[in-house]
């Protein structure tokens, strides 16, 4: 079945809804000002984008993860994290709250799963990630809902 109504690009979106695009980036500058590792939060995205489907935000956040200076073998593997050996326990612990917060179904998150992340981050680390996963899952209901074309 073809979708005969037009729906927003992403230009548009941020044309249309300038407050919440503004709010969404918001997020985004606050968890860089945080100090989190940048290459850090793009696998994060990336990871969660994979989950949701997201083809927008997988070409974008690919285009941002490189110019961090994420290794091309993790950005390779990143679908199969947990059987690569590319990722440190600190990117596994991330990976692993990503897909968890990415995957809620009707319960919240495992206190198993918050115990395992501040084996690796501090709380305050904890809570930025919490909102890169937030924000991330936010752009992508949004890029999918509205049908955004990957950027060129």
């Amino acid at each position: 079945m073809t979708d005969t109504l037009s729906r927003p690009t992403y230009k548009a979106f941020t044309e249309r809804a300038p407050d919440v695009y503004a709010g969404l980036s918001a997020l985004t500058k606050a968890v860089d000002a945080s100090g989190l590792d940048k290459g850090l939060t793009e696998l994060v995205k990336l990871r969660a984008s994979q989950i949701n489907g997201c083809a927008f935000c997988l070409k974008f956040h690919l285009g941002v993860a490189r110019k961090a200076g994420v290794p091309q073998d993790k950005l390779d593997l990143l679908a199969a994290w947990r059987d690569a050996p590319a990722f440190s326990a600190r990117e596994r612990a991330a990976l692993a709250y990503a897909e968890e917060l990415t995957l809620l179904e009707a319960e919240a998150a495992s206190d198993a799963a918050w115990t395992a992340l501040l084996l690796e981050f501090s709380e305050d680390e904890a809570v930025f990630l919490t909102v890169t996963i937030a924000s991330i899952n936010a752009w992508n209901r949004i890029g999918i809902a509205l049908r955004f074309a990957p950027p060129a």
